[in-house]
């Protein structure tokens, strides 16, 4: 069910329509607030084009962190990778100790 929040960003007041939590939509909309505040702040610009700043800012900081989660999947999947490879070894392994013990066994039985 969709959830109707008033949030203030820039002294206006907009009302987000989502179905996540009053204080999840809350929180994002401080964050677009504070975004356009330091842009407003820091650069001699409108609001309309300080909310086109802000969308690209924040469109780059969207593409940058899902391009570290690209990176950290294909980190993760390489060491499941290994980890298999791993375990893989250590099955033959320890199948090879089996073996040489059953070796060892059958030679200590045929010197008696």
């Amino acid at each position: 069910m969709a959830n109707h929040v008033i949030v203030t960003i820039c002294g206006e007041d907009y009302t987000f329509v989502a179905d996540e939590s009053e204080s999840y939509m809350q929180k994002v909309g401080a964050y677009v607030g504070d975004k356009m505040d330091e842009i407003l702040n820091s650069t001699r610009v409108g609001r309309a084009d300080a909310a086109v700043l802000t969308a690209a800012n924040i469109a780059d900081e969207l593409f940058k962190a899902q391009a570290s989660a690209e990176q950290l999947r294909r980190q993760i999947k390489g060491y499941l990778d290994e980890a298999g490879k791993a375990q893989s070894q250590v099955s033959e392994l320890k199948r090879e100790v089996v073996r040489l013990q059953q070796r060892l066994d059958s030679r200590g039985s045929n010197n008696k």
